[in-house]
């Protein structure tokens, strides 16, 4: 077959290419034919890692082959994985059509889902006033308390062993990365669970009638559940205040500091008291979740350099805990930075 012609020598030549409508559509076209799959027309979806394009009613994911330099086969089957537990646990999630591998002038895996019409759960926030926000945060807890449980091993991610994904920290003061590991190797955590690992604003739709749709699990992995809460709270809620109260205001976590909000806060019970005594409460829990989480987190050195602070400023972890406390009181209280 010729059905990709472009060069992917090193992962630069696939950054160049990946989102390439023209370069990929005679592989789209293919995929479709082989699956049995109505052809259409392929459009650009929100660019990621891999090529994804929407082709009619469906998305075709396209990964990037071994010359690539990075191998994509566990991202493929933490997906697959990932896809067929959501559905047996109730979780809307894009549907699994098809998926294999084509050979070509390169290896290229595929996976097809179903497309889903919705907005980026960034985009409909920035629209939402506080009621929506409460509400809408209570649902994606519903979600991640269905989906952050345990379950059986599905890739080799440690999330506390240290290999080649903590790379993000290595812009930080060798102080601050030897005291991170040694508070690493110490802590006691939860026990892991499975987290989607990703929840940004580009990775939740929000469907008709506000149902939200979790979307690409390429980054899911067992882990401590602070790995995910810390990402909702930072990356996707960027520490707004309402929809903290939606998803923190009421669940379940063996933190016994944290479960003291289930005696106190109630899905049905709302007013200004409740949210002041909630915020007040939680601007210090706020902070050993982040502080946890981010740790851990794959991609938690650019985050924090992103909404705490420089690499170059945060020399130690007790910087680092104070950053967050500053940021975290400010966000909460309406302090402007």
């Amino acid at each position: 077959m010729n059905l990709f012609n472009g060069k992917i020598e090193n992962w630069k030549d696939w950054g160049e290419v990946y989102a390439s409508i023209s370069a990929f559509t005679p592989l789209v076209d293919h995929i479709l034919q082989k699956e049995k799959l109505p052809r259409a027309a392929a459009e650009n979806l929100t660019p990621g890692t891999n090529a994804v394009f929407r082709t009619g009613g469906y998305v075709v994911k396209i990964y990037a082959p071994d010359e690539s330099g990075i191998d994509q086969t566990p991202t493929m089957n933490t997906e697959l994985f990932a896809a067929r537990r959501a559905a047996r646990l109730g979780i809307s999630a894009p549907k699994l059509v098809a998926d294999g591998y084509v050979d070509d002038k390169y290896r290229f895996a595929y996976i097809v889902t179903e497309f889903i019409e919705g907005v980026e759960f960034a985009e409909a926030a920035a629209s939402m006033g506080d009621s929506e926000k409460i509400a809408i945060g209570r649902r994606l807890r519903r979600i991640t308390d269905r989906m952050n449980t345990p379950c059986e091993p599905f890739n080799d991610i440690d999330a506390l062993a240290g290999g080649g994904r903590f790379r993000r920290w290595d812009k930080y003061p060798d102080s601050f990365k030897a005291e991170r590991l040694s508070y690493i190797r110490t802590r006691a955590f939860e026990p892991p669970v499975f987290v989607h690992g990703d929840l940004c604003g580009d990775n939740i739709l929000v469907a008709r009638g506000g149902e939200l749709c979790i979307l690409d699990f390429g980054d899911a992995l067992l882990a401590p559940v602070v790995y995910e809460h810390a990402h909702v709270a930072l990356e996707l809620f960027r520490l707004d205040p309402a929809l903290l109260y939606g998803f923190f205001g009421d669940f379940n976590d063996t933190n016994d500091n944290i479960n003291a909000i289930n005696s106190c806060y109630s899905y049905n019970d709302i007013n200004a008291k409740n949210f002041i005594d909630f915020i007040d409460f939680m601007k210090n829990n706020l902070v050993d979740i982040c502080f946890d989480g981010m740790l851990i987190h794959d991609f938690g050195g650019d985050i924090v350099k992103a909404y705490v602070g420089e690499p170059s400023d945060i020399v130690s972890l007790d910087i680092l805990r104070r950053k967050l406390q500053q940021r975290i009181d400010n966000a909460l209280y309406g302090i402007n930075d």
